[in-house]
């Protein structure tokens, strides 16, 4: 079911009317380690089992098995300046199982290579090397902001 506000019905061809849901999904990387044809998602709080079912056959063309469903609620914490309590948002989470032969793997977007890291290491010990010597010449300065050194 949608909330948006469409033209009204008007005679003759073509109705330039497009229906779209409001819902959203997103999909989020397990904290547990699942099987692999289990994909988790985040989707809005007003899906059911069945709307996700039904969005990810429709608009995806994803074969779904089943689909369970939690509610997560959000934290209680103190604010900082205020000190009254604030609460988080609750969170939707979606557990989709695909079909046995279908095998989902979460996309490794930030690949890292071997040459990157000896890259890194390498300037990280520079700035390792830099602020011993800052410190070092520095150290008779105390009284002296650290910003003003030359």
């Amino acid at each position: 079911m949608s909330t948006r506000w469409y033209p009204i019905y008007q005679r003759g061809n073509p109705q330039l009317r497009v229906f779209l849901p409001n819902f959203w999904m997103k999909l989020v990387r397990p904290h547990e380690k699942q099987l692999p044809n289990v994909v988790h998602f985040q989707c809005s709080m007003e899906m059911t089992k069945f709307d996700v079912k039904n969005y990810l056959e429709k608009i995806y063309n994803v074969p779904v098995v089943d689909v369970r469903t939690k509610i997560a609620l959000g934290k209680f914490r103190k604010d900082v300046g205020r000190g009254y309590v604030v609460k988080d948002d609750d969170i939707k989470y979606a557990y989709v199982v695909l079909p046995k032969t279908m095998k989902f793997e979460f996309p490794d977007i930030f690949e890292k290579k071997k040459g990157d890291l000896d890259d890194d290491m390498k300037s990280l010990d520079e700035a390792k090397k830099s602020f011993k010597t800052y410190l070092r010449r520095n150290k008779d300065r105390s009284d002296v902001p650290s910003w003003f050194s030359i």
